[in-house]
Formats: structure tokens, C-alpha cells, sequence
């Protein structure tokens, strides 16, 4: 009994040697502001400027209304923003609604995952070593947007993918 248990012991140590590290901890939220640290210049393509002038930075904000609770209620549910139902395509996953960065909306990370990782220039500088590390870009961007843009949100009018997605577009220029 006692070498089994001790061949247990070195088959976790073991385990734990050759995991990488950052599967040893979850990655954590940084918020919109950390992110714009580096995203804010010309070189960057100004991109923390076009979300803050975006509708999503204010999608938080829009359910502090009257109006959203109104929605919500309507919905059996409670307040907006304390509506799961509201907050997950107003903020993001539960992880980022339980973070200290909520009120930024639908950010950053909202759409390219907790950059705790990721976050520092010299992964940034390697797209591979950066998505490895967490970073998410999406294959099939509008059918990401879909999971929120759809009939499913009472607010619902339409969505055309090619049409909205120049009003929040992001790129890093070349060079």
C-alpha cells in the first residue's frame, strides 16, 4: 500500500513538471484599459479608440436604465444588470461579469478572452506564442457576433454582419 501510494505521489509530481504553465491557473481579466495601453496609438491602428466610441463600451451602461429593466422584467427576470440573461451578451462569460471590469461592456476581452497571459508585449510581438497563451481570434468572426446579435435578444431588429462590423472594425495596420 505505501508504494502504491508513493508511486501515485511521483506519477502527480510528474504531472505537474511537464504541464505547461499557464494551465496551472486560470487566466485572469485585465480590462479594456490595460489592453489600451498598447492598442491606443496610430501604430496600433487607434484600436481602443474605435471601441470606446463604440456602442459596445456603453453596453453595460444600457442596462442601468429603466428601459432595460422594463425588458428584463418583462423576461421574468430581475434587474438588467443583474440579469444573467442580459449580462452575458452586455458584458461576456461569467468569469468577466465577476471581474472588476464589467462596466466596461463588451470589450476587449469580451470578444478575445481574459489576457492575463497574453498580455505582455513580448508575447503580444508572437501571434502564435499569443494564442497559445489565451488570445482568441475568431476563424468565423460573424457567427461569433451572432451568438449575441440574434433573435434571441428582445432588442432584436436585424443584423448585418458587413454593415456593423465596419462601424467597430479594429485592424493593426501593416508594417
Amino acid at each position: 500500500m505505501k508504494y502504491a501510494t508513493s508511486i501515485f505521489a511521483v506519477a502527480i509530481l510528474a504531472l505537474f513538471l511537464v504541464m505547461p504553465a499557464n494551465m496551472n491557473a486560470q487566466a485572469k481579466y485585465v480590462g479594456a484599459k490595460t489592453c489600451g495601453m498598447c492598442h491606443k496609438s496610430e501604430k496600433q491602428g487607434q484600436q481602443l479608440k474605435i471601441w470606446s466610441e463604440s456602442k459596445h463600451a456603453q453596453a453595460y451602461k444600457a442596462l442601468t436604465t429603466a428601459h432595460a429593466d422594463e425588458i428584463s422584467a418583462k423576461k421574468g427576470g430581475k434587474k438588467a444588470a443583474e440579469n444573467p440573461e442580459c449580462l452575458k451578451c452586455h458584458v461576456g462569460e461569467k468569469a468577466l461579469v465577476e471581474s472588476a471590469f464589467k462596466e466596461d461592456g463588451v470589450q476587449c476581452e469580451t470578444c478575445h478572452g481574459a489576457g492575463s497571459d497574453y498580455k505582455t508585449m513580448s508575447v503580444m510581438k508572437n501571434k502564435e506564442e499569443a494564442k497559445k497563451k489565451g488570445l482568441i481570434l475568431h476563424e468565423d468572426a460573424a457567427k461569433f457576433c451572432t451568438t449575441c446579435h440574434n433573435s434571441n435578444s428582445p432588442t432584436f431588429k436585424s443584423f448585418n454582419y458587413a454593415e456593423y462590423w465596419k462601424k467597430i472594425a479594429h485592424p493593426t495596420p501593416k508594417g
